[in-house]
């Protein structure tokens, strides 16, 4: 039996509350209460909504441990030259150099026309930049090492040459490698490491930051007919588990990301409880990536909005996540999404600004 801890009642601006609010990752979120998630095994037992204050009296070690890890601050991510703060969201926009990526494959006719659209992305707010040469949306196939490798390498390399932070999206060791040495300076994994039983190794002779995704099956049928227990639960304990495998693996603590895998596995419902719960993820005490960008769910939610029509509902989530502390959003439409992030810190600032 242990106990997790959610966090909870955000609000507006700590003055005033001493000792009754926490501050959130170190970031510009402020919360009041948490959910005492009970669980026993992968099972949910009970729930208790309890304020901030006076909490630490009820900590066993582990929670302890949790609350540390909830409100310690997140240091900047250092990818080449660039240095990502993760005190407040920031995008990380999506560059598929893929034929069939399921909202922009095929949109680029070549390498140069991926790079350009990167640097645009770059040029419109975006952090950093994830270039992927493999579609991996429900149905999709594996591709070829070399071929993926053909794809990424040449817009990560003009990517990179013009100073963007450049991430690549990939499940392969060789891929990871090959676009390293290209000038990428993080790996973002669907399969968090689980893929390749070279990755790991490959990312931690690197010394780069890597992104663990939740996923529960292949692309291939990962959408046929997925169950959970608690998906928020078995979310939060699998990517315990991958980070525990990842620091074995020799990959620093502070170079490990988690993204709960929003589509991958998931029915509509999960993704939905996966998003009003996003919080709880801090008490993994790493930085957490949500791409919810375009993602099914927001058609299904939305008369079969085509991908392309998907806009709003990505902001809706790309907001919801920011409420609750999420530091990376994976996102398609960066232009809107880092004005929306703007407006929305403009709002925090306002709040966190003391009253003369």
């Amino acid at each position: 039996m242990r106990t997790l801890l959610r966090p909870t009642g955000f609000v507006d601006s700590p003055f005033g509350h001493d000792g009754k609010v926490a501050r959130l990752a170190g970031g510009l979120n402020w919360f009041a209460a948490v959910e005492l998630i009970r669980i026993d095994a992968h099972e949910r037992v009970s729930t208790e909504l309890v304020p901030v204050e006076g909490l630490d009296e009820r900590f066993d070690d582990d929670m302890a441990a949790q609350w540390a890890a909830l409100t310690a601050a997140r240091p900047p991510l250092q990818l080449g030259g660039r240095t990502v703060r993760l005190d407040q969201p920031q995008a990380m926009g999506i560059v598929n150099a893929t034929p069939d990526s399921f909202s922009d494959g095929g949109q680029f006719a070549d390498a140069a026309a991926a790079a350009d659209a990167g640097a645009d992305m770059s040029a419109d707010g975006a952090a950093i930049i994830d270039v992927g040469g493999e579609s991996t949306r429900p149905g999709a196939k594996p591709v070829w090492e070399g071929d993926e490798i053909e794809r990424v390498v040449p817009v990560i390399r003009q990517l990179s040459a013009g100073g963007a932070a450049v991430s690549v999206d990939t499940r392969k060791a060789d891929v990871m490698t090959a676009a390293i040495e290209a000038g990428a300076r993080m790996v973002n994994d669907v399969s968090a490491l689980t893929w390749d039983d070279r990755s790991a190794e490959a990312v931690a002779l690197a010394g780069v930051p890597v992104v663990l995704m939740h996923h529960k099956g292949a692309p291939e049928s990962m959408q046929d007919d997925p169950r959970y227990d608690d998906v928020l639960v078995e979310v939060y304990l699998w990517l315990e588990e991958r980070i525990a495998a990842a620091e074995a693996a020799g990959i620093k603590r502070d170079h490990i990301l988690v993204d709960p895998g929003f589509g991958f596995g998931k029915k509509l419902a999960h993704n939905l409880e996966l998003m009003n719960g996003l919080a709880l993820f801090h008490s993994l005490g790493v930085p957490v990536v949500v791409g919810a960008s375009r993602k099914r769910t927001i058609g299904a939610l939305s008369g079969e909005a085509p991908a392309d029509r998907r806009l709003g509902g990505s902001i809706a989530f790309a907001l919801k996540a920011a409420e609750q502390g999420v530091q990376l959003l994976r996102v398609h439409d960066v232009f809107e999404t880092v004005q929306a992030l703007r407006v929305w810190r403009g709002m925090r600032d306002q709040a966190l600004t003391p009253r003369i």
